[in-house]
């Protein structure tokens, strides 16, 4: 086939095929710069991830929680603080030998043992690791023949040559039942308080209480054996117009005994001064009771005198049987009282009303002359070796004490129940107080 004659030829010169529009090389442009476009520009995140543009952004990490506070502790200790839900446990003293107990009380342990649960629940049951506790107590009988009696003091019979044919229609007093009937009590009370509990000492305090008559006088006795502690109470600004900072601030000292009088003079009360303070405390801290009570003692300070035991002699009777009304041996406050310790016979009477769980209380000046070494702190005499001789219904005139007048009035009562041994008399008291006033005395309010 006859090839078309091209016009633009040119004889002799090769030809050379015209250029065309490079299409492919643009194309391939275009698809570089679409590319390089797409990963540059903000082209939507789920487009990028598509086409595999993009990585997973890292999950902020959230801050860390900021450090406790740091508790220095220097030098001291930190102690866990413990809630009791129950009675607080008894805490046992390093080396305590619980068989010996300070009470007197002779403790017996037995040890049992028995399979229970896994340990953990034993740990938190009730009675997988108790102890039983009973406390178990001897009541004691009334020593009644001269024999018991002179147990406790060999000489009594040659010191009251009368006290054997007093002791043939003798009985026991109903008090000595009614004395360890209060003891009991107080135990079964208190049987849980280790720290309330009586001691051995205290519980058989008492050898006897006797109530006996003279055949012919029919003068009536009562009869106790027992020990003696001390009570310092008591006091009289008309016999003692001051006494001891110590006393006067403290506020367990007790100014009044049951024997009193109607005061004459005109020197107050020193324990007025004492008594005043605790009264503004007791306002400042709107204690309604202890004002009551402050005030009511305050005025019966100004109104009345009492005995004071640092100088008065006496003796203190459970005030259960004072306050009895019945029988006609019960001591009364006033009645007047021997007593009797080795070969001594101390004329006194019966100065104040004291718990009703034990006897054997004397004051202190009847304390130190039985035994110089006794204190207010410290027993004259432990043993139940003090006999005390007690007149019911005797009590004379109430006033401020006299001495000699007592001794007389002794002297009197004893010889009406056969008079004293061959060689005994009884004990003179000496006024011991700085200054003596006369005073008339008043009769019981």
């Amino acid at each position: 086939m006859e090839q078309k004659s091209d016009p633009y030829a040119l004889d002799g010169v090769k030809n050379r095929a015209p250029k065309r529009f490079p299409w492919f090389t643009v194309f391939l442009g275009m698809v570089a710069l679409g590319l390089v476009a797409v990963v540059f520009s903000p082209v939507p995140e789920k487009v990028r991830r598509k086409v595999g543009l993009t990585k997973e952004k890292p999950v902020p990490k959230p801050p860390p929680p900021p450090e406790p506070e740091k508790i220095i502790v220097k030098e001291e200790v930190i102690v866990e603080k413990r809630v009791d839900v129950r009675p607080p446990y008894y805490q046992v003293q390093p080396n305590t030998l619980i068989s010996k107990s300070s009470m007197g009380i002779d403790v017996k342990a037995v040890v049992e043992e028995k399979k229970g649960l896994i340990a953990s629940a034993e740990r938190k049951r009730d009675g997988s690791y108790e102890a039983e506790y009973t406390l178990k107590v001897t009541r004691p009988v009334a020593a009644t023949s001269l024999m018991e009696l002179k147990l406790m003091n060999a000489n009594l019979d040659k010191i009251l040559p009368g006290l054997p044919e007093l002791l043939k229609k003798s009985t026991v007093s109903p008090f000595f039942e009614k004395l360890y009937d209060n003891k009991f009590s107080r135990l079964k009370r208190n049987a849980g308080r280790f720290d309330k509990l009586l001691t051995k000492h205290n519980y058989f305090d008492c050898q006897t209480m006797l109530e006996m008559e003279h055949p012919e006088s029919k003068q009536k006795i009562f009869l106790m054996q027992g020990d003696m502690d001390v009570v310092s109470d008591g006091s009289d600004g008309d016999r003692l117009a001051t006494m001891p900072d110590k006393i006067v601030n403290s506020s367990n000292y007790q100014p009044s005994t049951s024997y009193g009088w109607s005061k004459v003079g005109t020197t107050e009360n020193p324990l007025i001064a004492g008594w005043r303070k605790r009264l503004a405390e007791a306002k400042k801290a709107n204690n309604a009771t202890e004002v009551t009570r402050l005030t009511a003692g305050i005025e019966d300070m100004k109104r009345r005198s009492f005995l004071i035991a640092d100088y008065d002699p006496f003796i203190v009777i459970p005030i259960d049987v004072i306050q009895d009304r019945e029988s006609a041996w019960g001591p009364n406050v006033g009645d007047y009282v021997l007593v009797i310790y080795k070969e001594k016979i101390f004329p006194a009477i019966v100065g104040d009303a004291g718990p009703s769980f034990k006897i054997g209380e004397g004051s202190l000046r009847m304390a130190k002359a039985l035994n110089p070494k006794a204190s207010s702190y410290s027993r004259p005499v432990s043993e139940v070796n003090v006999t005390y001789v007690v007149f019911p219904r005797s009590s004379g005139k109430w006033g401020p004490p006299n001495y000699d007048d007592w001794r007389k009035e002794c002297e009197k009562l004893v010889k009406k129940i056969g008079g004293l041994g061959e060689g005994y008399s009884l004990e003179h008291w000496e006024d011991t107080f700085p200054k003596k006033e006369e005073i008339d005395g008043d009769t019981p309010e």
